[in-house]
């Protein structure tokens, strides 16, 4: 099977992922970690839950992850860092987000130079909102839901 010129390749390739996820989820449903997983562990569909944010983490379209900075009001000489946030917003047309930075504030000296090396554990919010346009980003990867007000 190919798809050229000669043949009716507009979304063939789509039309065989398509294919393939019907085909596996007519077999087994084994995503344990996802985005749908996390809506649904915040929103206690699978069980009760005290969880208020799916943390997200997303990628720009170089394929590098998206580190966003900021500092809180009360201390502006200390800007924090993080790959990690909480959505607050939405814009109605997709085109921006307000996003709000998540760390763990038991890693004080964490440096993150990548997610990997980001401190996960403990993952809280920290009222510092930035807001990004949307069409920057081609991937997202959602962490399961939290409590990050606690």
């Amino acid at each position: 099977m190919g798809c050229g010129k000669k043949f009716d390749s507009e979304g063939c390739v789509c039309d065989i992922l398509k294919e393939i996820v019907d085909a596996q989820n007519d077999v087994s449903d084994d995503c344990n970690s996802s985005c749908e997983q996390s809506i649904n562990d915040l929103l206690g569909d699978t069980g009760g839950s005290n969880k208020d944010t799916v943390p997200v983490l997303l990628y720009c379209k170089d394929c590098k992850p998206f580190k966003g900075f900021g500092a809180r009001r009360n201390n502006i000489g200390d800007v924090l860092e993080s790959f990690y946030f909480r959505v607050k917003e939405v814009d109605e047309d997709c085109e921006c987000a307000l996003l709000e930075l998540l760390i763990d504030p038991d890693a004080k000296d964490d440096d993150p130079k990548s997610p990997s090396k980001q401190k996960t554990d403990n993952l809280r919010a920290t009222g510092i909102c930035i807001t990004v346009d949307l069409s920057c980003f081609c991937h997202i990867t959602c962490l399961p839901a939290i409590n990050a007000r606690a």
